[in-house]
């Protein structure tokens, strides 16, 4: 089995020099891993906003998903996690892509490696402005209400509310960095007690390029940060055996 992670490309983001450029890099690394993929799991913040509507589709990223529903013409399996800022997907993916949407953690089994997955905003403690935000923007009537309003409003605020966010780096500053870090370890650490066969926690959302093995006497499970594609263009890649990070220049 051939295996690969990514996440948090970010597609459409306000702060790219130039958007079609961060798109067409994507779509030539699919183009270059589409002979050998078995799966491809995209975790999470794929797109820096996303509205779904039930009659219309956004502007943008066409050849991203051309590209996507070509390997999935393919046969090649394709995971997409619900991140925060992707948050509103809804049934287009699977239904017009043959994408498989998943909204929280997936454990599944490869090659005998059991690997745990998520986003990874929704891990651990969060803070409460960050835990209010999105259990608003997952509440239903909040969404429906949302959806009310015109595009030509919401998705200005969003990508400027996003631009705001990122004004300064791409990248987490160096206590964030150890604080995030710290929380999902605490996390992986609970969660493998109850769940001793993972092998792998794999996540995305905290803008690092991270791995190392959970406790000092750990032989076994690991902790996968998998990166950005604004700055690094990192990937984690199962080849069968062993898993492997790698950056796609």
């Amino acid at each position: 089995m051939k295996a690969y992670f990514l996440s948090d490309l970010h597609l459409g983001a306000p702060y790219f020099s130039d958007s079609k450029e961060a798109e067409r890099r994507i779509v030539s690394f699919l183009d270059s891993i589409k002979e050998d993929a078995n799966v491809i799991y995209l975790l999470g913040d794929v797109l820096d906003y996303w509205y779904e509507y039930r009659y219309v589709v956004p502007r943008g990223f066409v050849r991203f998903f051309g590209k996507l529903a070509e390997m999935a013409d393919r046969g090649i399996r394709i995971v997409w996690f619900i991140g925060n800022h992707d948050i509103w997907i809804f049934d287009y993916l699977p239904t017009e892509l043959g994408i498989e949407v998943v909204d929280g953690s997936l454990v599944e089994e490869i090659d005998g490696r059991y690997f745990y997955m998520t986003h990874g905003d929704g891990v651990g403690r969060l803070k409460p402005s960050f835990r209010f935000i999105r259990s608003l923007f997952r509440n239903k009537i909040c969404q429906k209400l949302f959806s009310g309003i015109h595009p030509r409003w919401t998705i200005p605020f969003a990508y400027s509310w996003s631009d705001h966010s990122r004004h300064s780096s791409p990248l987490p500053s160096e206590s964030d960095a150890k604080r995030m870090i710290e929380n999902i370890t605490s996390f992986s650490r609970e969660y493998l007690v109850a769940h001793p066969e993972i092998d792998y926690f794999m996540y995305g959302h905290l803008h690092l390029l991270e791995r190392f093995p959970i406790s000092s006497n750990s032989d076994k499970a690991e902790v996968i940060v998998l990166g950005e594609w604004l700055e690094r263009f990192s990937y984690a890649y199962w080849d069968g055996e062993k898993l492997s990070l790698k950056k796609y220049e």
